[in-house]
Parts: structure tokens; C-alpha cells; sequence
């Protein structure tokens, strides 16, 4: 089934709240929408604002991020506009706000389990994690290598075609068919080695079974009698003497009773109160006469004679050899006739059952062979016009003449993922052929392809919330002001975090914040603080590498270019 995703420009991260994580003792952001950027000294800390994201994402959490001294952490964000996210939430059992605020909190032990809340419900990490997938996409340093893999490259192509529905209903008759195929090879396995012999002993063990006519309990019944019946003369003798002392003696109990019954018949007449003494007499006559019979039936059963007693011997014998073969108990037996009765049916039917199972197989290759040549088709259909959109964002980050293709070629064998192989292929330089991306981009090269390519997919990204981890790293120069410029842009359709080192960048953000680390008591603080107007200047100029005249105009030149790289 298709994982649902949701497009609201609305949905951001309006407020982030941290206690107790690693440099961070209490720390509460509040982030604008737009493009948000978060400058610092390198080791101020700004990355762990990224891990508090990670743990708002589902990441797994390091019990060394715990600030020393404190026996856990939590972090929690707070959401708006996520209107949207009702129907899953309501899915996951938590209560949506009518507001449309979202509340993820997730809580650390140093000693035991984490514990994770949406809105104050307990969730499992997998849910926090299935939220954050929809939520965010954070690019970090080192995420631009991804863009080596094969699976990366073809994501970005099916992502920008939007053929993600397509592509799942691939995956999905993959494994009907891997699944038909295992089901036919099972059954051949179980074929494996079945000889004559084979059948025959299965025949054999099923007619043994059956002719038993085994029921539940009987062996308990059985082996109960049995004992008995070894006392069985002297059980006579004891029923003869009950039923001398109850009934049939000169003098017994029932005659007693008579005689009571008499008397009380006549007292009744005299006083209607014994009608209930009467009753009760009768009721006691009633219960010895029921003695007697019983008594003398059971003694029938167990006294038996030499005939009887061998049937009861046999039976018995019989039944406990079978529970000894097939299992220890009755019900074992009756468990292994049934898994025989199948077997003896797929034996007798193999032939049929072989063509049946071949024919899924076939019927499930064939509906993946059809969904994998509607997939290769579209993918060739769109590619042209991916190659020619991140070329034309490649040519505005510093790539004058480069180019960027797509190679399709076909596998001679279908997978999961369609059937054809996808690798991108990059010229960046006029004259030189296209040769996988792999193989010529550097590490900045990368990262500003990526960049190119995330910006194609940003206007059709239902991902509501872009987070840059150092992004512009490698960078300078025009291509600064392009990386700005591209950041800038995202910002207009989602909510974009961006962590950096380039004023170029920083000074065109909707809003900037500034991480600080002091020393106070031999103990590491972290601290943040939105940076405005003369303070944003001071920030910039820091970044540039100085504090006089020079670096404040350039500063302000920066800050003035706000405007312009959202046109």
C-alpha cells in the first residue's frame, strides 16, 4: 500500500524546546516561516540543534548526548498548521487539536527506555519515525554522497515525474510473484524424494488412524477401567453388600424408610406442616434406589469375564501404541491424521496441484512484466525534461556549461524497482562527453548538484519542512550567491532551516539565529539568539572575517539582497 503524504505550506516548526541536551541546558527556539539560517562558531553547538531534530525524527537516541549531571533529556517540538495530519493521527489513537498543533516530545533516560508522545498520547518510535518521513527532509554534510547511489538517482527521477504510486505497485507485484514462486518451489521440495514406498507408508499410517475411530478421553476412560477391572471380584462382593444393607436384606434401609413414610402420611393427615418431612423421606428413598442401581452398574462394568476383560486389554493396547507413535496423546494423533489426510491429497493430486501453482507464477510475472514496461516507460518520458531542469539550476550554481543527463538501460531481468538500470551522468565541462556522476563529481561538486536537484523537486516535494546541515559547504564566490539565491527560493513554498557558514547565505534568510558557547563555573553553556538589525550586521561581519568599515558594508550589502533572491 502507498504511503500517504501531505502538501500544506502551512504545516511548520514554530517552536523548538530542549533540557538538558549535551552543551544545551534549556533552550526554547521560536522559527519563522520561510528561510530560517543558524550561524556560530564552529563547535558552538549548532549541530546539536540537528540532533534534537533527529530525536524529534525518530533517530535513535545516544545516551551520551545527556548532559553530564542530569539524569535525561527531552526535547519537543511544536507544529501549526498541521490540520492535515488528523485522519493519521486519529489512525495512530491521538487526539488531533483543533487548531491544527502538532506536539512531538520525545524524552531520554540515562538508566531506561525513552519515551516518545504526540500530543501527550505514547507512541512507538516507528510511528514518531513514519511522522518525521512526512515531516522533514534534512540534508546533512555528508548527504550528498547518497547521490552516488543508484536507488538516490532514480528516487529523484520518480519523485520529479511523481511516479511514486507507479513504483509501488512494481514493488508490490514483485513480491506477489516472489511469493507464487516460493510456493511452488515449497511444493516441489516437498515432492522431493517421494517414492512409492513413501505413499504407500502414508496410505498405511492414514487407514491405521482411521480404523482406530479415535475419540478424546477415551484413553483416560480406558486406563481407568482397566485398574478397576483388577479389583473386579472384590467390587461385586462390595456392591452385593451395599445393596443387601440399602434394599434387598432381610432388614435394610428402603424398608426402614417405608415404615418412616407410613408414619409420616398419617402425620401429615393430623398436620399439614410434615407434608415437607414427607417429602424429604421420599426424596432419600430415591437416593438410596439410585445408589443401588448405580452401583450395581458400575460392578458390571469392571467385573468382567475373561472375554471382556481381553476386549478391554486390546483396546487399551491399541490406543496406546498409536499415542505413543503419532505424538504422546489422543489429540496429537488426531492432529497428525489430519496433516496426513492433506498430504495423501497433494499426492494424489500432485500433477494438478504442479499446473495450478505454475500458472500463478506465470499470471504474477506477467502482471509485474507489464507494470515494469509501463514504469521504464514513463521514466524515459520524463527524463529529458529532468535532465534539462537541473541543468538549467546546475548552470545558476556555478556549472556555466555543464550538463546533466539521464542513462536508462534495460535489465535483462526485472526487479523490485522496474526494469530498467538509472545513473546520471554529468559533462561539467563543454566538449567533454557525459560520464557517470560517480565517477568525475568532487565533494562541493556533489553537494551543489544536489542542491540543484532538490530545488526541481521542491515544488513538487510534498515534504513540508527542509533542513540544510552545512549544504553550502566548499562553496564561495558567485556560486555563494546562487546556493543563496536557490535557499531563498525554497523558502516561498516551504519552512527551510539552514546551518552555514557563508554570509553570502545567512544574509538573505527570512530570519537568523546565532549560537554562542560560554564558560561559566567550569561548565559548558550553549545559547541562541535571533539576530536583528545591527546585531545581524555585527553576525555577518564576524562571518566575513572582520569587524571594521569593510566587512559592515559588505555585511549590508548582503542583508540588502534579501529581497531580490526571493524574485
Amino acid at each position: 500500500m502507498k504511503a500517504v503524504r501531505w502538501h500544506n505550506p502551512g504545516v511548520m516548526l514554530k517552536r523548538l524546546r530542549i533540557k538538558n541536551l549535551a552543551v544545551i541546558e534549556e533552550l526554547e527556539w521560536e522559527l519563522g516561516q520561510g528561510f530560517n539560517v543558524l550561524t556560530g562558531e564552529t563547535g558552538a553547538g549548532k549541530s546539536i540543534l540537528v540532533d534534537a531534530f533527529l530525536l524529534l525524527l525518530g533517530e535513535r537516541a545516544d545516551r551520551g548526548l545527556i548532559r553530564t549531571g542530569a539524569e535525561g533529556c527531552w526535547v519537543e517540538g511544536e507544529l501549526g498548521g498541521a490540520g492535515k495530519f488528523k485522519d493519521w493521527l486519529e489512525e495512530k489513537g491521538v487526539e488531533a487539536d483543533p487548531e491544527g498543533v502538532l506536539v512531538i516530545k520525545r524524552q531520554i533516560s540515562g538508566t531506561g527506555a525513552g519515551r516518545q508522545f504526540l500530543n501527550g498520547s505514547s507512541v512507538t518510535l516507528a510511528v514518531l519515525k513514519e511522522l518525521g518521513d512526512r515531516l522533514v527532509d534534512l540534508h546533512g554534510p555528508h548527504d550528498h554522497q547518497t547521490l552516488l547511489s543508484p536507488a538516490t538517482q532514480r528516487g529523484a527521477l520518480d519523485g520529479f515525474g511523481g511516479l511514486e504510486e507507479i513504483v509501488e505497485e512494481v514493488r508490490e507485484a514483485w513480491r506477489g510473484k516472489k511469493v507464487a514462486e516460493e510456493k511452488r518451489e515449497a511444493f516441489q521440495r516437498s515432492l522431493a524424494g517421494v517414492d512409492g514406498a513413501t505413499r504407500e507408508l502414508i496410505d498405511h499410517q492414514v487407514k491405521e488412524l482411521e480404523s482406530a475411530q479415535l475419540r478424546l478421553g477415551e484413553d483416560e476412560e480406558l486406563e481407568r477401567n482397566h485398574a478397576a477391572a483388577g479389583h473386579g471380584r472384590r467390587i461385586i462382593e462390595l456392591a452385593a453388600e451395599v445393596g443387601g444393607q440399602l434394599e434387598s436384606g432381610e432388614e435394610n434401609a428402603l424398608q426402614i424408610l417405608g415404615k418412616v413414610q407410613k408414619a409420616l402420611v398419617e402425620w401429615e393427615r393430623m398436620d399439614g406442616a410434615a407434608s415437607s418431612l414427607r417429602e424429604k423421606n421420599e426424596a432419600a428413598v430415591e437416593l438410596l434406589r439410585e445408589i443401588v442401581r448405580e452401583g450395581e452398574h458400575r460392578a458390571g462394568q469392571v467385573g468382567l469375564d475373561g472375554e471382556r476383560l481381553a476386549e478391554l486389554e486390546a483396546r487399551l493396547n491399541l490406543i496406546l501404541g498409536l499415542r505413543k507413535k503419532y505424538g504422546g496423546t489422543i489429540e496429537a494423533a488426531l492432529r497428525k491424521l489430519g496433516e496426513l489426510k492433506k498430504r495423501q491429497a497433494e499426492l494424489a493430486d500432485s500433477e494438478g496441484t504442479e499446473r495450478e501453482l505454475m500458472k500463478e507464477v506465470e499470471r504474477a510475472n506477467e502482471k509485474h512484466l507489464q507494470l515494469c514496461t509501463r514504469l521504464g516507460k514513463e521514466r524515459k518520458k520524463i527524463a529529458p525534461k529532468f535532465s534539462s531542469e537541473v541543468t538549467e539550476q546546475l548552470r545558476g550554481l556555478g556549472f556555466k556549461q555543464s550538463r546533466l543527463e539521464v542513462s536508462l538501460e534495460k535489465l535483462e531481468i526485472p526487479g523490485a524497482e522496474g526494469g530498467e538500470t538509472l545513473e546520471l551522468m554529468f559533462a561539467p565541462n563543454p566538449g567533454e562527453p557525459p560520464r557517470p556522476l560517480r565517477a568525475i563529481a568532487s565533494s562541493g561538486e556533489l553537494a551543489r548538484v544536489m542542491l540543484g536537484i532538490k530545488t526541481v523537486l521542491a515544488e513538487r516535494d510534498e515534504v513540508p519542512i527542509l533542513i540544510f546541515d552545512e549544504v553550502d559547504a566548499n562553496v564561495g564566490g558567485e556560486t555563494a550567491l546562487a546556493v543563496a539565491s536557490r535557499l531563498a527560493k525554497l523558502g516561498r513554498t516551504h519552512q527551510v532551516l539552514c546551518l552555514t557558514h557563508l554570509p553570502a547565505v545567512a544574509g538573505v534568510a527570512d530570519a537568523h539565529f546565532c549560537v554562542t558557547k560560554t564558560v561559566e563555573k567550569g561548565r559548558t553553556f550553549a545559547r541562541l539568539e535571533k539576530v536583528e538589525g545591527e546585531n545581524r550586521e555585527k553576525e555577518l561581519s564576524r562571518m566575513l572575517g572582520g569587524e571594521g568599515e569593510a566587512a559592515r558594508a559588505m555585511a549590508r550589502e548582503f542583508m540588502g539582497k534579501k529581497g531580490k533572491s526571493r524574485t
